[in-house]
């Protein structure tokens, strides 16, 4: 399979452009886990050239970090690991810690769980509005001198806030939530990433599965799946978000005889210096991933596009319901 991959600074190996993003392996919020499909989904990812395998503790109470480390033994020098640090469990939920203290418990307990010596690109997951940002990367500049982490990332900060971490340590990549239905980033981070060459690594690239083009109005989560508690999965704007992506499917289909799964990945790696995180947790979710190679959209395309969400999407809402909470 021809994947496309691109350089991220500090970090030796040509990374893929399209990443494994492992929050369902994990199970918290998704309706548990299946260790041994999570293992065969990680080694099936290496299998077809995705080397990029982004993670966190958080995940599961650091059960998809396991599973990361179960998953490459033997081969751990075929895969880019990016794991995350800055956010604790706090009774039922999560919540964002950044300290100096935390970050360096943290490292540790991914090493031990990643069952690795280092972590490729190590990520602060949420700004901690009670820890001065400088505080933060001071740690993580300890981190890389010691040799625990190679490349340094942010996930889900502020053009203001990479430019308070850049004075003190240089950014490999951002990481905040980007798909064809979230698209806030277009008016700062994507615009700071390219001005200051970083790496973009889009969650949600499939919009929490909306984007697959397997769910119909019809469609049900359980109590225990982050979709039920998520606005666009809710009426009526549930039924513009299905609308839009039955559309977005004819559209893949007429111009280019694709897939709209496909359609939304290639759209994320079209749209700037991006890396598109896939969340699978299953082999069979991994079917797809090479239709989104070798073909690209026209600007005249990305246009129609527009149009026809806005056409659709009437009353659009981002992912703002995920942020977790400072501390008291």
């Amino acid at each position: 399979m021809l994947v496309e991959t691109m350089r991220i600074e500090g970090i030796p190996a040509p990374v893929s452009r399209i990443g494994l993003g492992t929050w369902a392996i994990g199970g918290w919020m998704w309706g548990g886990a299946d260790d041994a499909a999570s293992v065969a989904t990680l080694r099936g990812a290496i299998e077809r050239g995705i080397n990029l395998i982004d993670t966190a503790p958080v995940y599961g109470f650091g059960h998809a970090e396991e599973m990361v480390g179960q998953a490459l033994q033997g081969i751990r020098d075929q895969a880019v690991i990016a794991t995350k640090a800055g956010l604790e469990w706090a009774g039922e939920g999560v919540r964002r810690n950044s300290s100096p203290a935390r970050i360096r418990r943290e490292v540790e307990d991914s090493l031990r769980r990643l069952r690795t010596d280092r972590i490729d690109l190590y990520q602060i997951h949420w700004p901690d509005p009670r820890v001065p940002i400088e505080d933060t990367a001071r740690t993580l500049q300890d981190l890389q001198r010691e040799g625990k982490i190679l490349a340094v990332g942010v996930s889900n900060y502020s053009p203001e806030q990479m430019d308070e971490f850049r004075a003190v340590l240089p950014l490999a990549s951002v990481q905040p939530p980007y798909n064809l239905f979230e698209r806030a980033i277009e008016a700062d981070v994507l615009p700071y990433a390219r001005e200051h060459k970083l790496a973009v690594l889009a969650y949600g690239a499939l919009c929490r599965g909306l984007l697959s083009g397997r769910m119909t109005v019809d469609t049900t989560f359980g109590s225990d799946d982050l979709r039920s508690n998520d606005p666009k999965f809710r009426r009526p704007r549930f039924d513009q978000y299905v609308r839009a992506t039955k559309e977005l499917e004819a559209f893949a289909r007429i111009r280019h005889d694709k897939s709209v799964l496909a359609l939304a990945i290639r759209w994320v790696l079209d749209s700037g210096p991006t890396i598109a995180l896939w969340g699978a947790r299953r082999p069979d979710q991994l079917n797809g991933v090479d239709d989104a190679f070798g073909w690209h959209l026209t600007d005249t395309e990305m246009a129609e596009i527009n149009e026809l969400l806005d056409k659709n999407i009437l009353d659009p809402v981002g992912p703002e319901f995920m942020a977790p909470r400072a501390r008291d």
